[in-house]
């Protein structure tokens, strides 16, 4: 059964007299058509060399994400992404169980 795992951008906060993100919320979502899971966090980030800045309103979410990713680097982000792997297997096929024997 293949997962896709979704990287989305949940809001970012940005200097209003720059237009400089220095904090961006994610969320990151597990699904194998039959369960789903997800996570949600945030990062600082530095601010870029002016030569490398990009205009806020030029930010696509693929951008964002990207920084994202290599703020995190590869061993991170498959961290995160088997994290929520693990939840999906436990849901499949669970190993805990809650109730009572007489309900």
């Amino acid at each position: 059964m293949n997962t896709i795992f979704s990287w989305r951008i949940a809001n970012m906060e940005r200097h209003t007299a720059n237009g400089v993100v220095f904090a961006v919320h994610y969320t990151v979502s597990a699904n194998d058509n039959f369960h789903s899971s997800g996570t949600y966090g945030s990062l600082r980030l530095e601010a870029p060399e002016p030569d490398t800045m990009i205009p806020f309103d030029s930010l696509t979410e693929e951008i964002v994400v990207g920084w994202i990713k290599d703020a995190f680097g590869d061993e991170k982000v498959v961290e995160i992404e088997a994290a929520l792997q693990a939840q999906l297997d436990e849901k499949r096929s669970p190993t805990k169980a809650a109730g009572v024997p007489w309900a």
